[in-house]
């Protein structure tokens, strides 16, 4: 809510993710990425107003849920999170073991005479190192930490891992094992995972869908291979997002995205598109077959 008034953040959000299948949701900063994440675990601020549904393979609406049965049957048991910058959502003064024990007493049936036993085989499961167990969160690197965050998420045998931003601050090396590493997990354990990302590389790498979202709304929702193939995404700004990387064209997209609370009429992205029309500036396009475009 900003000055007295609602803001759409997200809207018209809509797609399918199956068991082993992995969709990255790209798109700049600010467009609504990280404020749909919160939607799927309940943590939007009290003053927000949802509609439609989340619906999970057993039938629950997310959406709907009361907080009592998110804490109790979603979070950590439906869905694990994977959080962007781990080590700040760490407790600080608790060694990787700590937060890994009361994560399995939590969520598990373990007693506590098999909790350190259950707490290595966690670690194990996402290849974080025995030896580092008893670290605290700042004596951990950044891969260090991606790890720890995994494992964590990993315990409740979740159907679906959520992972925001999870190559955030990690360099090439560490990104492409981080990625490799979760994709194996959906694999593995026929898990369905929700990546929320601004590498492109990185979706190249794992995505089996890529959704492109901009201002709040999905413009393009594509196979990945036909994503990142020799024709390329059908909407401007999915392509421009492509253009931009150091690797192929270089050529940033023009202009700044608009304010959430005074979005125009028409299509949000006229007014740095090269291809807009008054059409585009009077009508906005709804998604139809994978892309919201009037010229796609």
């Amino acid at each position: 809510m900003r000055a007295g008034r609602y803001v759409e953040a997200v809207t018209d959000a809509t797609f399918r993710l199956g068991p082993g299948e992995c969709l990255a949701l790209v798109g700049e900063s600010g467009c609504g990425k990280s404020v749909l994440a919160s939607a799927l675990l309940g943590l939007l601020p009290g003053n927000a107003e949802t509609a439609g549904a989340a619906r999970l393979a057993d039938g629950t609406d997310v959406l709907a849920a009361g907080e009592r049965a998110l804490a109790r049957t979603v979070r950590g048991r439906r869905i694990g999170l994977v959080p962007q910058s781990p080590a700040a959502h760490l407790t600080p003064v608790r060694t990787v073991r700590a937060h890994l024990e009361e994560t399995v007493r939590a969520l598990t049936a373990t007693r506590r005479p098999r909790l350190r036993a259950a707490a290595e085989e966690a670690a194990g499961r996402a290849a974080f190192p025995a030896t580092h167990l008893d670290r605290h969160p700042h004596e951990l690197s950044g891969g260090l930490a991606q790890r720890a965050a995994t494992a964590l998420a990993l315990i409740g045998d979740a159907p679906l891992l959520l992972a925001d931003e999870p190559t955030t601050g990690l360099d090439r090396d560490l990104v492409h094992r981080t990625v490799d590493e979760l994709r194996a997990h959906t694999r593995a354990d026929g898990r369905a995972l929700l990546m929320i990302t601004h590498d492109l590389a990185a979706a190249e790498r794992i995505a089996d869908t890529v959704a492109v979202m901009y201002a709040g709304r999905i413009v393009e929702l594509a196979p990945a291979e036909t994503f990142f193939g020799p024709h390329g995404p059908r909407h401007p700004y999915a392509r421009g997002l492509l253009d931009a990387l150091p690797e192929r064209a270089f050529v940033p997209v023009p202009g700044l995205p608009p304010e959430l609370g005074a979005l125009p009429p028409g299509c949000a992205f006229a007014a740095r598109c090269a291809r807009a029309d008054e059409s585009c500036r009077a009508v906005r396009p709804a998604l139809t077959e994978g892309v919201a475009c009037h010229h796609a």
